[in-house]
């Protein structure tokens, strides 16, 4: 029997797999604002170079796990894809398997990206093969994409990787067993799904290229979070620094947090469990 634990806390991280990872990746921290647990508030939100005190990737990320290692009674929501689809594995493999794969190159995710396009060609269908999970809530790109394998792997790699060895961490769905007795879980989150589902503007809100935002990004990141104002609280002082983070990495991570409980509220975990796709290439909680 599935026994989720009493979360006092929910995380949303917008997750970042480039060089200095620890600028673009955010954390938002957010507790629950009244006992119906249906509104949260939000407590924190820094990047992870401000915490970890660096930006470069390999210890910005070790930083990442401890954090989520201290943690207790936290559901943690982060943005990067939890597995690869069954198709470019092996026959069989188990989702412990894909961790050798990635093991195979280094640190070359990029390589690992290509290897994964050449197994699909082998199939004869698309290049780009989907999750099941990502067709279901519309994630922008397949996991191995050139622009989110990195995130793939240095997140599955990097995160993942020390995080599935303690019994004292779920991450879902691979592993429901150890939820009666997990003090913190991990879930994968799409903030551009999120905003689908909440019926948001889920495009031009980013800016990536610097600068003050322009008018129409301005009123797209009103429009959200006018939206999200019935789910989470936030301070003038934590609306301005989302309003003044141009790649809207702030304001992703606080959409997957707040997606992140919506989704666990309303899903039927022991369907997730029992699914025999799922508990091989992952689920995006939205």
């Amino acid at each position: 029997m599935i026994s989720p634990a009493p979360f006092g806390a929910v995380y949303g991280v917008d997750f970042s797999g480039a060089r200095r990872a620890g600028r673009n990746t955010w954390i938002a921290r957010l507790f629950f604002a009244d006992r119906s647990r249906s509104r949260l508030a939000l407590a924190s939100l820094r990047s992870l170079e401000a915490l970890a005190g660096t930006a470069e990737r390999a210890p910005a990320l070790a930083y990442l796990v401890e954090l989520v290692r201290r943690s207790d009674r936290a559901l943690w929501a982060v943005d990067f894809p939890f597995g690869l689809p069954i198709e470019v594995m092996t026959a069989r493999a188990r989702w412990a398997d894909q961790f050798a794969f990635l093991a195979q190159w280094g640190d070359d995710a990029y390589a690992a990206g290509v290897e994964c396009v050449r197994r699909a060609r082998e199939l004869g269908g698309p290049l780009h093969i989907r999750r099941v999970c990502d067709t279901e809530v519309r994630t922008p790109f397949d996991c191995y994409h050139y622009r989110i394998i990195y995130q793939t792997f240095f997140g599955m790699r990097d995160v993942l990787g020390p995080l599935r060895r303690d019994p004292a961490t779920a991450v879902l769905p691979f592993h429901y067993r150890r939820l009666p007795g997990a003090r913190r879980v991990l879930i994968e989150s799409c903030p551009a799904s999120v905003l689908k589902d909440l019926r948001l503007p889920h495009q031009n809100y980013k800016q990536t290229e610097g600068g003050p935002l322009s008018r129409k990004r301005l009123q797209t990141r009103h429009a959200i979070l006018a939206g999200l104002e019935p789910l989470v609280l936030m301070t003038p002082a934590q609306r301005r620094t989302i309003m003044r983070n141009g790649g809207g990495d702030a304001l992703d991570a606080v959409i997957a947090a707040v997606g992140a409980w919506r989704a666990w509220r309303r899903t039927d975990h022991a369907a997730v469990a029992r699914h025999p796709r799922y508990r091989r290439e992952g689920k995006v909680y939205v």
